[in-house]
């Protein structure tokens, strides 16, 4: 299983990145990170400085159909600088025209508004994005973790880091059906 990890140069969820990372390891696949820039990315605490982690890959460089799945961690600005940069977005709409599974959590779901590809899927996040995957023609639910099928993908999604073992229980069995074990 070879998953992208798409994150900008700082403001991501410590755990969110690191919790997902560690089961794609221990279920024997191969986790990338990608980022917006070269280096390193900051990742956060809430709202404090936490560690570094190195990028494999520019986002602009990478293609899709060497992963089997994209992972989005969350945090507050990480998604926010996501969504502003047109490579990370056309990155995640790749995912979705070609029908290979998503995953997002908590402030993530950001980056798939601005992608334009939460219309007519059920999905969670954190609550203060209801308004937005609203807005952008999506259905929102307030439950730990939710897999859609409506479209052209599987789409998962949770909601914050109480959910990281089901989000993660949820994306790999997705995730697995699509490497096919390898």
């Amino acid at each position: 299983m070879r998953v992208a990890f798409l994150t900008a140069p700082d403001g991501v969820e410590q755990v969110e990145l690191t919790n997902p990372w560690q089961a794609v390891r221990d279920a024997d696949g191969t986790p990338t990170l990608l980022s917006t820039a070269p280096g390193t990315v900051q990742a956060f605490h809430h709202l404090d400085r936490a560690d570094t982690f190195p990028v494999d890959q520019l986002v602009g460089e990478a293609h899709i159909e060497d992963f089997d799945g994209l992972l989005l961690p969350g945090g507050v600005a990480n998604p926010d600088a996501l969504r502003q940069d047109a490579d990370a977005v056309a990155f995640v709409q790749d995912f979705f025209e070609t029908g290979k599974p998503v995953a997002a959590i908590c402030h993530a779901p950001w980056t798939l508004v601005e992608a334009d590809v939460v219309r007519r899927r059920t999905l969670t996040s954190y609550p203060s994005l209801a308004t937005d995957v609203r807005n952008a023609g999506g259905r929102w639910v307030d439950e730990r973790v939710v897999v859609c099928a409506d479209g052209p993908n599987v789409l998962v999604t949770s909601r914050n880091p109480d959910d990281l073992p089901a989000f993660n229980a949820a994306f790999l069995a997705e995730f697995a059906k699509v490497s096919g074990g390898r």
